[in-house]
């Protein structure tokens, strides 16, 4: 299997509408969790990561019509150009558009305002990127759970591995809508205060939105320092359609076969970031699957306290903080971490240090038992 390079990326998140600012707030410790109200749709108040719309369409208007694209489009648009005006001799006809998220334009079903109903449609955000932007291929769709940001890299790797592709842009993005707000209230998930990921005090997720973009490429590129991706995995563990396995069997799973494609072992591996969602039994499956993995002793963190869990976003998000991570050889604290709150021991990153990291794991899981490991490398 060939290796996939990480090239240009992006950020559009509360922390900022670039990756530079982006990394620039959590090297600060800022979080963009705000308390939200949203006494239509439930009573109590939660924390969550929102985009400001109207901070959103100033930097919109630039590129394009704000009244003809959607919120996430607008995000997701902004992200892909910073990426093309970067790359501006990069041809459209030979790369890949691949987006990944959970719910895509999930708002329009409480306020579809002038938009058609198609717009709702996954394959419809697909090609409203591709036609705004002029990419030939059809637009690939990758919606599984809160894994689909990371899994997109992994198959722009597959693709490429295979001669389909040599150039990818892999893009993110979802919101925090009525829709998902409700459906984590059901389950009694959402938090009333900032997200505490592994803390023994954590009582539940806080939810972020964002839109994001990389490119990748099969091909090395001649600059000094590069990140690539060198080992991906994928594992169901069939448990439960909302709930984990308790054992993290699928997550286990998914790192043992990573490393094994990545031909290291775990004690190689230089730093773990993890999913990290602060709810009760997500924290406590991920400490068993690292467990026995033996990466118990590995720098771990997790960015929800950052950004709140963006859904589809976050993986790629998380992957893109990695792989700056690495090229930096700085570690970032797991913000709103506590006293460790979950069965096995793990070694929480609890401020920001210098470290040279060659190898790191990135992992996600997600509902339907979807679980994924990614093992990168810096050449």
């Amino acid at each position: 299997m060939k290796k996939l390079y990480l090239l240009d990326d992006a950020i559009i998140s509360p922390l900022g509408f670039s990756t530079k600012e982006n990394i620039k707030a959590i090297q600060e410790g800022r979080s963009g969790l705000q308390l939200q109200q949203k006494p239509e749709t439930i009573e109590t108040s939660f924390y969550a990561g929102v985009i400001e719309e109207s901070l959103l369409n100033a930097a919109f208007v630039g590129i394009g019509d704000i009244k003809k694209y959607t919120k996430l489009e607008k995000m997701m648009l902004l992200a892909v150009q910073q990426i093309l005006a970067k790359n501006k001799d990069l041809d459209l006809n030979e790369t890949a558009l691949i987006i990944a998220t959970t719910k895509g334009n999930i708002n329009l079903l409480k306020d579809p305002g002038n938009f058609p109903e198609n717009r709702l449609k996954l394959s419809e955000l697909g090609q409203v990127i591709a036609n705004f932007f002029g990419f030939a291929q059809t637009p690939i769709i990758v919606s599984n759970a809160c894994i689909s940001g990371g899994l997109g890299i992994a198959v722009a790797r597959r693709l490429g591995g295979i001669g389909k592709i040599k150039n990818a842009l892999v893009v993110g993005g979802d919101l925090v809508s009525d829709f998902v707000v409700s459906g984590f209230n059901s389950f009694q998930a959402l938090s009333q205060e900032a997200c505490k990921p592994f803390s023994k005090d954590r009582n539940g997720i806080s939810l972020g939105e964002a839109a994001t973009a990389m490119l990748v490429s099969t091909d090395k590129p001649e600059s000094s320092g590069n990140i690539a991706l060198i080992g991906d995995a994928t594992v169901n563990d069939a448990n439960h359609i909302s709930g984990p396995s308790r054992t993290g069997e699928g997550l286990y799973q998914s790192i043992q076969k990573a490393l094994k494609e990545a031909k290291i072992s775990a004690n190689e591996i230089d730093f773990l970031s993890a999913h990290g969602t602060a709810t009760i039994y997500n924290d406590e499956m991920e400490s068993m699957a690292f467990h026995r993995s033996s990466l118990q002793n590995t720098p771990l963190n997790s960015l929800k306290g950052y950004y709140g869990h963006t859904l589809g976003a976050s993986a790629l998000i998380e992957s893109i903080i990695t792989k700056h991570t690495m090229l930096n050889n700085e570690l970032y604290s797991s913000k709103n971490f506590g006293e460790l709150g979950v069965s096995k021991s793990l070694t929480i990153i609890q401020e920001n240090q210098n470290m040279e990291i060659n190898y790191a794991l990135k992992t996600a899981s997600g509902f339907g038992g979807c679980n994924l490991a990614l093992v990168f490398k810096k050449e």
